[in-house]
């Protein structure tokens, strides 16, 4: 099997370790292979932690360098895992120049304005790239997002971790948001956030008039969803979903249809804008749309 050859770059992220890991021991039932990361530092890793997982990468035969053409030379395929959103638009940027398929891990950014910069670049260079949270590939996700029927109603939970730096509601929030996105559709207009020492509660309405609630907890737990639909309510719930996503890096990277359409990656970043500009400012926030 000749393997698309792939280069991380960013190591301030624990995706950094954790997907290489599930591409090795899938040996040779799977058609990627790391060879290799970029590593600098972010506000959310500092030179003793990158230096523990670049160890741990070299562990598994691939190569660690802070030199960025040393990084992507002969890599087939890009995953951008950079932890702290607000490096994405300066490293996309260098990426998309080489025009090769990008993987950008989430948060698409960490404001909408620069989200929607990164996808003019991504046009003028004429680059094939997705952006998602791995949650929304876990399987009973999944199977909502799948479902032709949309809920009336939805209450999504998840954990918020606190951000070393930019908002805490973009950085872990996404998650959340992305899977009330997948599941509710298009539609969303505006967003109402209640900020306080536990957690983050925001509403979300509709044009059509459904609505949504998002409680993000800084105190952690699962991802899980309350789905209200005509006839019956559902819940769902998931572990943590590291193993997921892979399945769907394989498909894109071997010429397959990117997993997530960028209109929709935008709606999600564009209703976690809202959210924390809501949060910063008490009012309700409109959902802007390109």
């Amino acid at each position: 099997m000749n393997k698309v050859k792939i280069a991380l770059i960013g190591l301030d992220t624990s995706h950094s370790i954790a997907f290489p890991e599930i591409i090795k021991e899938r040996g040779d039932n799977t058609p990627l292979e790391v060879i290799s990361c970029l590593r600098f530092e972010t506000p959310f890793q500092n030179k003793e932690g990158l230096d523990k997982r670049q160890e741990i990468l070299e562990g598994m035969g691939i190569k660690v360098t802070e030199d960025f053409d040393e990084a992507v030379a002969g890599a087939d395929a890009l995953m951008l895992e950079v932890n702290d959103p607000a490096y994405h638009l300066e490293y996309f940027s260098r990426c998309a120049t080489l025009g090769k398929p990008i993987f950008l891990d989430k948060p698409f950014a960490d404001t909408y304005q620069n989200a929607l910069k990164i996808d003019e670049i991504a046009k003028a260079n004429n680059v094939k790239y997705f952006t998602s949270s791995t949650v929304r590939f876990v399987p009973s996700f999944r199977s909502a997002e799948e479902n032709p029927e949309r809920p009336k109603s939805v209450v999504a939970f998840g954990p918020m971790g606190p951000a070393p730096a930019g908002s805490s509601i973009i950085w872990y929030g996404c998650h959340t948001f992305e899977i009330l996105r997948a599941t509710m559709g298009p539609g969303a207009i505006a967003v109402t956030s209640i900020c306080n020492q536990d957690s983050v509660v925001c509403n979300v309405e509709y044009a059509d008039g459904r609505h949504a609630v998002v409680d993000l907890s800084r105190a952690g737990g699962r991802f899980a969803m309350m789905c209200h639909y005509a006839k019956e309510d559902k819940f769902l719930e998931s572990q943590f979903p590291y193993p997921f996503g892979v399945d769907e890096f394989e498909k894109f990277f071997t010429g397959g249809p990117a997993p997530v359409d960028i209109e929709e990656s935008l709606d999600i970043i564009s209703m976690l804008d809202a959210a924390e500009r809501s949060c910063q400012s008490g009012r309700t926030e409109v959902v802007y749309k390109r």
